[in-house]
């Protein structure tokens, strides 16, 4: 671990994290890789048992807003992920894919979870890949709008009442939807 680098994990709290490619190549370019990282985080996500706030798969990184993990410590997770998608990646072992670190940043409060869950969702947007967070699919932008229900389970008041039995209502929220 470089000098100085102190990570602080089994806080119990929510954690941001970005990890990128390999020398931030576009990578993730391709749709169907990007859809196979979601297959995977998801079944890490189980495996875990960690809960996942938010995401955003980007051509290049990816960021992570999450619970610490039920079972075994977070560093320990992501490396499961990172390995899982190349093992479900084909030809992917030619290449190296990920680099070696992350950021993990500890989020401490209300504000600063609203704060990253905000960035996660419109950095498509300002990395102009889409008009609106709505348009990119690869982000958990649309269970906080819709309650859509993707790939990957977000831990959200909608997902809350899906357990308890009740369908979740949007209440007051209007999205315009192309025709």
């Amino acid at each position: 671990m470089p000098y100085g680098l102190k990570r602080y994990q089994e806080t119990h709290r929510p954690h941001f994290l970005t990890f990128s490619c390999y020398h931030r190549q576009p990578f993730f370019s391709r749709v169907s890789l990007r859809d196979i990282f979601l297959t995977c985080l998801e079944r890490i996500r189980r495996q875990y048992r960690s809960r996942i706030y938010g995401y955003v798969v980007m051509p290049e990184h990816v960021h992570l807003l999450l619970s610490e993990p039920e079972v075994d410590v977070l560093a320990t997770a992501i490396q499961a992920l990172k390995v899982s998608f190349i093992r479900r990646s084909e030809h992917l072992h030619l290449v190296t894919f990920w680099q070696r670190r992350y950021f993990d940043h500890n989020v401490r409060d209300g504000d600063s979870f609203s704060q990253k869950l905000r960035y996660i969702h419109r950095n498509p947007v300002k990395r102009g890949l889409c008009k609106t967070p709505m348009d990119w699919p690869w982000s958990s932008f649309r269970h906080y709008a819709t309650a859509e229900v993707g790939v990957v389970e977000i831990e959200s008041e909608w997902t809350e009442s899906r357990r308890k039995g009740r369908e979740p209502r949007l209440l007051g929220l209007h999205i315009e939807t192309p025709s």
